[in-house]
């Protein structure tokens, strides 16, 4: 049998033994020979016992105390440190059951005890005891077996946790207010264990009328506090599953304050959160790291709740204040509640004046809006481009070999990305070329769209400051091209002559904007407004898309219906007697195909709802293979270099795929293909003097306003090409880029070329090609984040010289590429470039429950009613956009880059009125 004799309670550093017990004689002889084997183990409730040998084994022991060291240290920190640092220490543990290792006993020789001492997590318990367990029936030879009875694992997991900031972060507020609301505090409790004080607290929870759970075990919560919850007999080691504490990092190691000890529990019957604060009497002693606990504060949440009011966070609010050691002084001074409450009231206060200091101090210019712009900035003439040359000219040839030489090499990434942006740039110029073909009666074409595209693509590729960003003509310039084509239709313009003039003043008007450093007007744009432009360019794309597949419909599904109409009704008035349904034959494919049969004999060619149909399935079938493989790269399947290629070459593998579906494997149903006319001479010279004065004049007026376009579009997409968490290091250039961009749409425009400018989403895009990405886990939310980006001019010039040499393949292979197909990458296009869009984000949120929002910043930061109200303003601000940029009448899309400027006021003036300025700052912050 087993007999356990007490000894003598901890006090300070030394082990008393009780007289009188039965075992004080035995241990207090002395003696000469060897003492018994002694593993000293801390029991389930934080206590010391010893495990003997045999009974045999029993020797007394010298005369002298037993001294137990503790390792961590007790005293608190100074709050200037743990300032300094500004973490919290939060540990949780996580049992399993396993018996397969025995807890070998440690032989005492050379007359020094070892004592096994098991570094554990807060253990419960009114105090440390050791215990001599002496079994008097285990033989000499016990096994391995015995031994290991009862041996478990324990998994500790730690994270740090930053103090809350109670200046920016509105949930901390937020959770002192309903604390306080529902006050329950317990002052100068007496119980001494850990279990004991819990018990307390939760029979609090349960006697308070405003805390009653309905549904609530709170025996089963007591349980789940601990590592023992769940497990088996042999498994029940009584340690606390999650708690934060305070700790300071020191040149000697990491100083816990042990004056405090926060636990919190996610308990599924619970309906709401429940904080409770108990004082206790006297300072306890419950284990290594919390020898002197005074204060304890239990959070209870249930699990489903939005990433801001867990139990974690809850937590957090609370412990950033017990961080401070003069506040827990000041609680220990309190006598009643009341008082109690005024002080947490009183530290939420000057929590929230000292976070002010020094948010004020560095980020004062994102908190009191952008630095005043100073005349002067802009009459330095050429400043801005001769600071730009001078950042990114050391850095040139670096342009060339960074990924090529080196021990960082990344020339499968270059092939990759040069496949998809060869083929990002030909099928979008292919697009717009046939649609402007349409606008212009074919003098601006497919042949002179590609042309343009790669002179302008490369000289771009070569000089500009920035090569990441990708020069195309775009949606808004097509609607430019047709409003033009329309207005010398009405005046009896020379179409080439005025297309020319107005290129020629948009390039001079973009020259000045470069020359007096107009981009530092740029500062002005917060990312709320240049997340509303790229917003309306993805929207555009879509529209295009979807007019595209009207057209196709009303084409072939609907003429062709009405034709059927019309054949069913000369068929039934030549055969009136016979009672045949003619209605069914007539609308079958298959007497459609029949009686519009190839009279050469050579094979039957179907058109009419088949066609209709098919365009369909193409431009759909395009967006979702080229969506899936951009996303296989988040998929388990394949190597991750496989899925990395996969995924860059999305783009040209759907495109690919369905145009071989539409033009070879159905290709007896007729496909709706872009017009192909050889010109003879592509470069010919606009006669800009057959216009009159009155002409040019009036060309000046529309110039401005392209250049309001082009200035817009060009700066906006190089500053979200250039965004902070895109990690670029070699530098900006925007009026230089400005300036080049202006040289290159003046021979575009002479030569009567479509213009170009920088497109979005293709120069996202490409540097997210570029990309070295990594994948995070918060919340359970799971984020992307660039680690670094190769930036190159090789993709950029090997795909715009492929977009020439694609002449060659004019008319035939490009030409089997359908209509739809290209629809299909618009939708890819406008798809893939709402990803990372901070606004269609807050607009999914309404449709999300909570308990799915992502712990953002702007969701830690703000209010929800705020954010609601802000993303709603930012939709009407994009309503009003598309309105003009969208409008049927012609005038009103020349002056929708107005429209665009006009959200500077309303952004620094009219929101403000709304919303505080300092969520408007958290909604535009970066991250």
């Amino acid at each position: 049998m087993s007999q356990q004799y007490p000894l003598k309670e901890v006090k300070g550093d030394a082990v008393c033994f009780v007289p009188g017990s039965p075992i004080f004689s035995v241990l207090m002889e002395p003696a000469s020979f060897c003492y018994p084997r002694l593993t000293f183990l801390r029991s389930p409730y934080g206590q010391f016992g010893a495990s003997a040998g045999s009974s045999q084994d029993l020797a007394p022991w010298p005369q002298r105390l037993v001294t137990q060291r503790w390792t961590g240290p007790v005293d608190e920190s100074p709050p200037a440190a743990m300032s300094r640092n500004g973490y919290f220490f939060e540990e949780s543990g996580y049992l399993k059951c396993d018996t397969d290792d025995g807890c070998e006993a440690k032989e005492e020789t050379g007359g020094e005890e070892l004592f096994d001492a098991v570094n554990s997590s807060i253990v419960s318990g009114d105090s440390i005891r050791f215990f001599v367990n002496v079994n008097l029936e285990v033989p000499p030879n016990a096994t391995a077996e015995n031994e290991s009875a009862g041996c478990v694992l324990l998994h500790t997991s730690r994270k740090y946790l930053k103090l809350k900031n109670f200046e920016e972060e509105v949930r901390a507020h937020r959770d002192l207010d309903g604390f306080l609301a529902r006050a329950s505090i317990i002052l100068d409790e007496t119980a001494t264990s850990l279990d004991d004080v819990l018990r307390e607290m939760l029979k609090h929870f349960a006697e308070d009328p405003e805390n009653m759970e309905p549904s609530c075990n709170f025996e089963k919560i007591m349980s789940t506090l601990f590592t023992d919850s769940g497990t088996p007999r042999e498994g029940n080691v009584h340690l606390l599953s999650d708690t934060i504490q305070g700790v300071t990092a020191t040149v000697t190691g990491v100083q816990y304050q042990q004056s405090w000890l926060c636990i919190i529990c996610t308990i599924k019957s619970l309906q709401r959160r429940h904080v409770c604060i108990s004082r206790l009497e006297r300072p306890q002693n419950w284990g290594e790291n919390s020898c002197e606990v005074r204060f304890v504060i239990l959070v209870l949440a249930p699990p489903k709740m939005k990433s801001t009011k867990t139990a974690t966070e809850v937590g957090r609010t609370f412990a950033t204040m017990f961080s401070d050691i003069t506040f827990r002084q000041k609680l220990l001074e309190t006598k009643t509640e009341e008082e109690f409450k005024e002080a947490l009231v009183h530290q939420r206060h000057l929590l929230t004046v000292v976070n002010q200091r020094p948010s004020a101090m560095s980020d004062g210019h994102k908190s009191h809006g952008p630095k005043p712009l100073k005349l002067h900035e802009f009459l330095n003439v050429g400043k801005g481009i001769s600071d730009d040359i001078a950042r990114r000219f050391p850095v040139y040839a670096l342009d060339f070999t960074d990924g090529v030489t080196g021990n960082n090499k990344a020339i499968g990434k270059y092939i990759t990305t040069m496949i998809f942006l060869y083929f990002a740039c030909l099928l979008p110029s292919i697009a717009f070329g046939s649609l402007n073909d349409e606008n212009t009666r074919g003098v601006i074409d497919v042949q002179k769209t590609i042309v343009g595209q790669c002179i302008g693509g490369l000289l771009y590729a070569l000089f500009s400051g920035q090569p990441l960003v990708v020069l195309l003509t775009t949606a808004p310039l097509a609607l430019y091209i047709n409003v033009i084509r329309g207005i010398c239709d009405d005046y009896n313009l020379d179409f080439s002559a005025f297309y020319a003039w107005i290129g020629l003043w948009n390039s001079f008007f973009l020259v000045m904007y470069s020359l007096f450093n107009f981009s530092l007007l740029m500062k002005l744009f917060k990312r709320s407004t240049e997340e509303i432009i790229a917003l309306f360019i993805s929207i555009t794309f879509v529209l295009d898309a979807f007019k595209g597949i009207i057209k196709v419909f009303k084409k072939y599904y609907y003429h062709g219906r009405t034709g059927d109409s019309y054949l069913e009704k000369a068929r039934t008035d030549a055969i009136p007697s016979l009672g045949i349904n003619i209605t069914f034959l007539m609308n079958s494919s298959v007497s459609r195909s029949m009686s519009l049969e190839n009279q050469t004999g050579t094979h039957d060619v179907h058109y009419g709802r088949e066609t209709a149909v098919l365009s369909l399935m193409l431009m759909l079938g395009t967006l979702w293979l080229g969506h899936t493989l951009y996303q296989f790269k988040k998929s388990p399947y394949l190597h991750a270099r496989v899925r990395e290629i996969l995924s860059d070459c999305a783009l040209p593998i759907s495109v690919l795929t369905f145009s071989v579906v539409g033009s070879y494997i159905f290709k007896e149903i007729e496909m709706s293909k872009f017009n192909y006319n050889p010109s003879e001479s592509l470069f010919v010279l606009a006669p800009v003097q057959s216009l009159s004065i009155g002409s040019v004049m009036s060309a000046m007026g529309l110039g401005f306003l392209l250049s309001m376009l082009f200035f817009i579009e060009q700066n906006i997409v190089a500053s979200l090409t250039n965004a902070p968490e895109n990690r670029l290091v070699k530098g900006t250039a925007y009026h230089w880029d400005l300036l080049l961009v202006a040289l290159i749409n003046t021979g575009l425009s002479i030569f009567g070329l479509p213009w170009i400018h920088a497109a979005f989403p293709h120069s996202p895009m490409h540097v997210r090609a570029l990309a070295y990405v990594e994948e995070r886990v918060e919340n359970g939310h799971i984020y992307e984040t660039i680690v670094s980006v190769k930036e190159t001019r090789l993709t950029s010039l090997v795909a715009n010289f492929l977009v020439g040499l694609s002449l060659l393949l004019l008319p035939f292979p490009l030409q089997w590429i359908p209509k739809p197909v290209l629809y299909g990458l618009f939708l890819y296009i406008a798809l893939t470039s709402i990803d990372g869009n901070q606004l269609f984000e807050r607009v999914a949120l309404l449709l999300k429950e909570q308990t799915a929002y992502p712990p953002t910043h702007y969701i830690r930061r703000v209010p929800q009613r705020k954010i609601h109200y802000f993303t709603g303003l930012q939709v009407l601000q994009l309503l009003i956009l598309c309105g003009f940029g969208m409008s049927p009448l012609p005038y009103m899309k020349m002056i929708f880059p107005l429209i665009m400027i006009g959200m500077i006021p309303i952004r620094y003036n009219l929101l403000p009125r709304i919303i505080e300025a300092k969520y408007l700052d958290a909604m535009d912050a970066e991250h």
